[in-house]
């Protein structure tokens, strides 16, 4: 894939196929964060940990809230380095040293600038989840994998990122793409 002729998947969601044979990525929608000839790198957005909210987990780091913070969960990002955090969120923030433009309105960002943002009412970002692990890709796997019909490849909008609707997500992003879960296979193949 050449990223001049926009292929790179950066700033777009993978759907998993049913049957996709990892029980980690049944039913995932992964925001690819970074894509490129080298590798790929997403987050699950619609796995939280069960039991941990974002509140606790930054009362664990340390971190401490001036604010009232909502009760949101904490996602498995995926699979790689699960004790590193990672927070994706709306580019109301930005840490000119750490941040990463993913695509026009959404950065993100894995250092404690960030975790102290979402505690204090100024520098909050207006929307953001916080994953633990991420999902990665060497080179030319991601491809092969979308060759293979394991990956459906959706746009994404703010409530499929960042809407806390885990259960939905899958089944609102197929619909998104004019897909009916009901008439998936769980097998795929090639003609």
């Amino acid at each position: 894939m050449d990223e001049s002729d926009g292929a790179f998947l950066a700033g777009r969601l993978l759907v998993a196929m049913p049957g996709i044979g990892d029980p980690r990525f049944e039913r995932s929608v992964i925001f690819v964060c970074v894509h490129n000839a080298e590798h790929a790198m997403g987050l699950a957005v619609n796995q939280p940990v069960e039991g941990l909210s974002v509140p606790s987990l930054l009362k664990r780091l340390g971190v401490k809230s001036s604010i009232r913070l909502p009760e949101d969960l904490v996602l498995i990002g995926g699979p790689v380095e699960r004790d590193r955090g990672f927070v994706l969120h709306t580019d109301d923030f930005s840490c000119p040293q750490s941040s990463l433009a993913v695509m026009p309105g959404v950065n993100l960002t894995a250092t404690r600038e960030v975790l102290e943002a979402l505690a204090a009412p100024a520098a909050r970002p207006r929307r953001a989840i916080m994953a633990l692990g991420y999902s990665g890709w060497g080179a030319g796997q991601l491809e092969r994998e979308i060759l293979e019909n394991t990956w459906l490849i959706c746009e994404p909008d703010e409530s499929l990122i960042f809407g806390d609707d885990h259960e939905r997500k899958w089944s609102r992003a197929l619909d998104k793409i004019g897909v009916s879960a009901r008439n998936l296979s769980s097998f795929s193949g090639r003609a």
